[in-house]
């Protein structure tokens, strides 16, 4: 079994930042590529960013400049860390990881975790 736990959201104000963690446990074999996505109410689940295992990345256009992603291989977690936040970035975060275990490759969600961005 796997299990992706998201930490880090809250309310800020705008300008301010905030850090998501994720972190993926159970018995995993290999992570392939891991990233964030992020729903607002009324509209659909988007990509914000994405990392290869190797370490490449990917941003949505609206959070380039201001956002930055990270993983630690050896940890099996990444990070998004979000600066100039603005309020149309608020939003549940949700961490997503290609996971590959002894038994199958599968697309693995967390639960989310809510940013608000107001003042």
């Amino acid at each position: 079994q796997v299990q992706l736990v998201e930490s880090g959201g809250g309310l800020v104000q705008p300008g301010g930042s905030l850090r998501l963690s994720c972190a993926a446990s159970g018995s995993i074999w290999i992570i392939n590529d891991m990233g964030w996505y992020r729903q607002a109410p009324g509209k659909q689940r988007e990509l914000v960013a994405a990392i290869t295992s190797g370490g490449s990345t990917n941003y949505a256009d609206s959070v380039k400049g201001r956002f930055t992603i990270s993983r630690d291989n050896a940890k099996n977690t990444v990070s998004l860390q979000m600066n100039s936040l603005k309020p149309e970035d608020t939003a549940v975060y949700y961490c997503n990881a290609d996971i590959r275990t002894v038994v199958r490759r599968s697309d693995y969600w967390g639960k989310g975790t809510l940013v608000t961005v107001s003042s």
